[in-house]
């Protein structure tokens, strides 16, 4: 299909009618020579003698090739595009903020990844916390692929490690690359909700929401984070907490299941808790099943602009007009040669 662009570039069709009827002949003055021989003159050329002013007209072919040309010209002029089939795209539409505590409590090895081996003798592999998390996060977000995703760590405050993106392999390596401490040795994830809400705010997707993972209460927000939660939800941000401390543990390591819990409950989020490695996955599995993908389908034509045919087409039926009106040049003045032998010869030669 072809459409233009400047469609209203056809009026132009009507200008030559209008120079036409209403622009006055073109004339102009030549000198003219008195030659004693005019009779011989005209005896030679094969040229009738002709009076007054010569109106010079156009054959059918000319006003043809004329008419046309100036169609190729407007034509050109409106910008045809030829418009391709559609073209349908899915992006994702949502972002998915996730913030991981750094604190020095995540040192503490009580994970064992799970036997990736073919041997039922091997021994599981104790590591610490954050270890285990970012084992657990990899997995995670290769299921995300469709998703942009954005990454927190916390400790004294936090930091913004990488703003939403869809590079899965660059954010991958942003994480992996983090390490205990980092941050601070507290714990500020109110601080850190604050931050994601900072961000959230600078896109312009609508399902947002926020995965916090933290083993130890906050002791060093500037905001409490239930207060910052409910800010959050104010922003349509849902928050999901996984707690991945004992519960058992006393002082900075105690994770506050209450305000965690909380947290959630205002954001119509979800808090879970996890003690391994097996009970991590879990919680990631739970949250793709209440946080399926979801999609903004985009639909598009690819435009192409054509309009360098007809201007093509138009210096083509030029240049052959040009090539026609000389071959016919030759061949006229080839038999007024012919014909000036002939006459200054009439008895050839004997």
């Amino acid at each position: 299909m072809i459409e233009f662009v400047y469609p209203w570039a056809f009026v132009l069709l009507v200008v030559p009618v209008f120079v036409t009827l209403f622009a006055p002949a073109y004339k102009e003055r030549k000198s003219s020579i008195k030659v004693p021989y005019f009779a011989r003159l005209v005896d030679v050329t094969g040229e009738k003698p002709q009076s007054g002013a010569v109106l010079l007209n156009r054959n059918n072919i000319q006003r043809l090739i004329v008419a046309f040309s100036w169609l190729c010209i407007v034509t050109a002029i409106a910008k045809p595009e030829m418009i391709g089939a559609p073209i349908n795209q899915e992006k994702s539409a949502r972002d998915l903020m996730i913030a991981v505590d750094l604190s020095g409590s995540m040192s503490v090895e009580d994970f064992t990844l799970p036997n990736t081996t073919n041997s039922s003798t091997a021994k599981p592999e104790q590591v610490n916390r954050l270890i285990a998390v970012k084992h657990v996060l990899n997995t995670f977000v290769k299921n995300r692929e469709h998703d942009r995703l954005g990454l927190i760590l916390f400790g004294d405050a936090p930091y913004l490690q990488a703003p939403f993106t869809d590079d899965i392999t660059t954010w991958q390596a942003l994480l992996n690359e983090s390490d205990i401490g980092m941050a601070g040795q507290s714990t500020a994830f109110g601080d850190a909700i604050g931050l994601a809400i900072s961000v959230f705010e600078q896109s312009d997707t609508q399902n947002r929401v926020l995965i916090v993972l933290t083993d130890g209460n906050d002791t060093a927000s500037k905001v409490p984070p239930v207060e910052a939660a409910k800010v959050a939800a104010a922003h349509d941000i849902k928050i999901y907490t996984i707690a991945i401390g004992d519960p058992t543990a006393v002082g900075e390591e105690k994770v506050d299941l209450e305000v965690l819990a909380e947290m959630a409950s205002v954001t119509k989020g979800k808090s879970f808790q996890a003690l391994n490695s097996e009970e991590l996955l879990d919680v990631y599995a739970e949250i793709d099943k209440l946080e399926p993908q979801q999609f903004d389908s985009l639909s598009f034509r690819p435009r192409v602009s054509i309009h360098h045919y007809p201007i093509v087409l138009f210096v083509s039926i030029y240049l052959l007009a040009l090539f026609i009106v000389n071959i016919r040049i030759r061949l006229q003045l080839r038999k007024q040669l012919r014909h000036v032998q002939s006459s200054s010869n009439p008895g050839g030669i004997s």
